[in-house]
């Protein structure tokens, strides 16, 4: 049987050609990482190549972090999780019975921002955009916590509140309350001014197939719910404070606030994470991260005390993400018993 690294090694060289973008992918148990590699350019038109250390976009991996920032304010008491969403953000009170916790597990029913944007619309949506592109609509989808309905809006809102309720820019906010405890250094908010350190910009092809620059859209710079950029070895920092940190661990939490996607398959949200029952007590977490330019998958697997992460910078990049996981069906520590981690593109519409 083959080994986990040449497995890896060969899934890279597949996938990835050295003039074109690539990926870095990590395993690790235990919080050791047991494979590291990184394939392709971060920069076609300079040449530059991705190392171990490149910096993505996590799109909506960023939602993770968005989460927290509230969590943190809760241990403070500066907020509660049942409190309504119009006690911080009274432009929205028209929509009736939406708490933080609606709002974190993707049952809140507000509308998506997305569907009003102006056709007109030629610079960079901003956080305070999405709120009065909200505030503008009077009907919700569905009474609050009644269903299951992804929301990027839900997640916007939430970086706005955790700045107006903390009174520190987001960013600050960020960097001093996660980043900087966990010595994340590699790892920043997005802006247009902001240095990124070994930053990845992202691609996609075109229709003949060449990689065009897909760096920024329209939609790319709102942040609570998709402007956060880290390494992977940063992310595994990440990672393991989640389980070990009694500042950041969150899995009771986690359980206690989620909403339920599919009861059947035991599929759940919530904070920012996919979750699966896969019996004896035991839940498998995962998440992806998808925007112009960049496609990424993070699985966390308690039961083998195993993370996944894998960080594209090429856009619609799930071909690739798929025979990943095909490959690791041979290494048991690291293949998901849960089928949850293969309908993500489906569950983030």
């Amino acid at each position: 049987m083959p080994s986990l690294q040449s497995t890896m090694e060969n899934l890279m060289r597949r996938h990835i050609q050295d003039t074109s973008p690539g990926a870095v992918l990590l395993l690790a148990r235990e919080g050791e990482t047991v494979f590291l590699e990184a394939a392709g350019l971060a920069d076609l038109g300079q040449k530059t190549t991705l190392t171990p250390h490149s910096t993505f976009r996590l799109a909506s991996v960023s939602k993770q972090f968005t989460a927290m920032g509230v969590l943190l304010l809760a241990q403070q008491g500066m907020v509660n999780l049942q409190d309504q969403l119009s006690l911080f953000i009274p432009e929205l009170a028209h929509f009736k019975g939406v708490q933080l916790q609606h709002l974190l597990n993707h049952t809140s029913g507000l509308p998506d921002f997305e569907e009003f944007i102006p056709e007109h619309q030629a610079r960079q949506l901003r956080d305070e955009d999405v709120l009065r592109l909200t505030a503008a609509q009077k009907t919700a989808f569905f009474a609050a916590g009644s269903m299951y309905r992804y929301s990027n809006t839900a997640y916007v809102l939430l970086g706005l509140l955790v700045e107006r309720v903390s009174g520190i820019e987001y960013g600050e906010f960020l960097q001093k309350r996660m980043f900087e405890p966990l010595q994340m250094q590699n790892s920043i908010l997005y802006s247009a001014t902001a240095t990124i350190p070994h930053r990845a910009l992202g691609y996609r092809r075109d229709e003949t197939g060449h990689f065009i620059l897909s760096d920024q859209t329209i939609g790319t710079a709102t942040r609570g719910d998709g402007c956060i950029y880290t390494s992977a070895p940063d992310y595994l920092k990440w990672l393991t404070a989640l389980e070990v940190s009694s500042l950041f661990n969150i899995n009771d939490q986690l359980e206690k606030y989620s909403s339920s996607i599919d009861p059947a398959k035991g599929w759940r949200y919530s904070m920012g994470w996919f979750m699966s029952e896969v019996g004896n007590g035991q839940l498998e977490y995962c998440h992806s991260g998808d925007t112009s330019g960049f496609t990424n998958l993070v699985i966390r697997l308690p039961r083998h005390k195993s993370q996944i992460i894998c960080f594209s910078n090429i856009a619609n990049n799930q071909l690739f993400l798929s025979d990943l996981l095909q490959e690791l069906q041979q290494f048991p520590a690291f293949c998901p018993e849960s089928e949850l981690v293969q309908h993500l593109q489906e569950l983030t519409r």
